[in-house]
């Protein structure tokens, strides 16, 4: 017995939260955190200048349009009054107007080519007012008070000028008003998004401090650490969960790993050392040339085993990377069967076994032809090797649903339940094995070959014996599933 190299994981420790240490700080730009607050601080300073611009253009915008909207009515009132009764029409209905205007906010005056005011509670005409085409707004006096106008020209036939406008001076407060709060909403919303950059810093920061912290440890070798879940289940409990889900898997591939080392060390020590003894004997005793030959074909014998382990090994790896899959055709495997049912008859009539194939004439499958025929040699071998003289092995194929089951059935000491789970292990032996010839790796080839056709491998009670299914899909898009 030699020793077993099997490492003990150290205890698990609770997962930090801090991050890790003996790092150098990122740059500020290149820190992700920085710019998802930047992300951010972008995000909420255009919203809310959008929203600005909307509750502007809503409100003052609003208000201007409605007093050009007026002007433009009256205008057109006082110009069908010209078109009825001329300049003597005009000049009492500016006068009538001006008599009526409850809010005190109309602005006329109408003036000869020469400028004289005829109408109009201007004193004179604006000396800015040059053009027809735009609006004016402007400082202008009614009554002796100062006031804001906003006017607009319109030249009549034979020289005469008419300005018509509102009294604004009411709106312009009210743009200050609106100006003077947008103004402070904005500090406001600068506020607002300097705490709300450094919120979503320090947040993103702390959900990624324990994914950090987890993959260091990970890196200085304490592969029992795991990613913190928070709890919440949103994305970054999902990213939390696939990396402790990765984590997982790369853990038991390397015990596995580890397995598979303290299997081939313990289980090629004996054949090794049994070739190193015979050699050393023959060349110690043997006294003819014929002891010496014999001794030298026993060890080889003994190495040609160990070359066959690693053989199995290296071809268990090729099936499990998938590089055969290239090899994939639809084939009929009721040739494949009735030749390993002729192949290991003979071998069961040795030892006194009967094998009885049941299975159609013709059995559609896809896959790789030389790998199924491997896989159910070993099952063919396993069933014969463990059945006593005068029992039967059954080697049985049907479709159903779609899939190919093949089985095969033996009378043999079978395998305990709790040993199921772990038969297709690589070199894991039962102990009805132990005394068998064998490397426990051919369950774990059959189960690659499984694995690459997207099938599955199964293990029952065949009561008495064992019943292994091997089960394969048929349809080309369902290998390797």
């Amino acid at each position: 017995m030699g020793t077993d190299l099997t490492v003990t994981p150290p205890p698990a420790r609770q997962p930090r939260e801090e991050a890790p240490r003996g790092r150098p700080a990122l740059p500020l730009f290149r820190s992700a955190g920085v710019r998802f607050a930047l992300v951010y601080a972008g995000l909420l300073t255009i919203s809310a200048a959008a929203l600005a611009i909307f509750l502007w253009w809503a409100t003052a915008g609003l208000l201007d349009r409605q007093v050009q909207a007026a002007i433009r009515a009256d205008a057109r009132g006082l110009a069908e009054r010209w078109e009825e009764g001329g300049i003597p029409a005009l000049v009492l209905t500016i006068e009538d107007r001006l008599a009526e205007n409850v809010d005190d906010d109309a602005i006329y005056l109408l003036v000869t080519p020469l400028g004289r005011p005829l109408a109009g509670n201007l004193a004179r005409w604006p000396a800015a007012v040059t053009r027809t085409d735009g609006w004016y707004d402007l400082p202008v006096k009614r009554a002796g008070v100062a006031s804001i106008g906003l006017v607009h020209r319109y030249d009549l036939p034979g020289g005469f000028r008419l300005l018509v406008g509102r009294d604004v001076r009411n709106r312009v407060q009210l743009h200050r008003l609106l100006t003077d709060a947008l103004l402070w909403a904005i500090g406001v919303v600068a506020i607002m998004v300097t705490i709300g950059a450094a919120v979503v810093r320090s947040l993103f920061r702390r959900t990624l401090a324990s994914v950090s912290a987890t993959a260091t440890a990970i890196a200085a070798g304490d592969f029992t650490r795991r990613v913190r879940l928070t709890g919440r289940g949103d994305e970054f409990d999902q990213l939390a969960e696939t990396i402790n889900e990765m984590l997982d898997r790369i853990a038991r591939l390397m015990d596995g790993v580890r397995q598979v080392s303290n299997a081939i060390a313990h289980d090629l020590r004996t054949p090794i050392t049994r070739a190193r003894t015979r050699l050393e004997d023959a060349a110690i005793h043997a006294g003819t040339a014929e002891d010496l030959r014999a001794a030298i074909e026993r060890a080889t014998a003994d190495l040609d085993g160990i070359v066959a382990v690693f053989q199995a090994l290296l071809r268990i790896s090729e099936i499990e990377a998938g590089s055969r899959r290239s090899a994939f055709a639809r084939f009929d495997a009721a040739p494949v069967l009735a030749d390993l049912a002729e192949l290991y008859g003979a071998v069961a009539e040795e030892k006194e076994v009967a094998l009885v194939i049941a299975a159609p004439d013709h059995l559609p499958a896809y896959g790789d032809r030389d790998m199924v025929q491997q896989a159910v040699a070993n099952l063919l071998d396993n069933a014969v090797k463990f059945s006593p003289p005068g029992s039967t092995v059954r080697l049985e194929a049907r479709l159903a649903a779609g899939r190919l089951a093949i089985s095969v059935a033996d009378q043999g000491p079978g395998i305990p339940v709790e040993d199921r789970a772990r038969a297709a292990e690589r070199f894991f032996r039962g102990e009805a094995a132990r005394s068998t010839p064998g490397a426990g790796l051919g369950l774990a080839l059959v189960q690659a070959v499984a694995q690459l056709h997207g099938g599955e491998l199964t293990l029952e009670d065949a009561a008495p014996g064992l019943c292994a299914r091997l089960v394969l899909p048929v349809a080309e898009n369902a290998a390797g599933a």
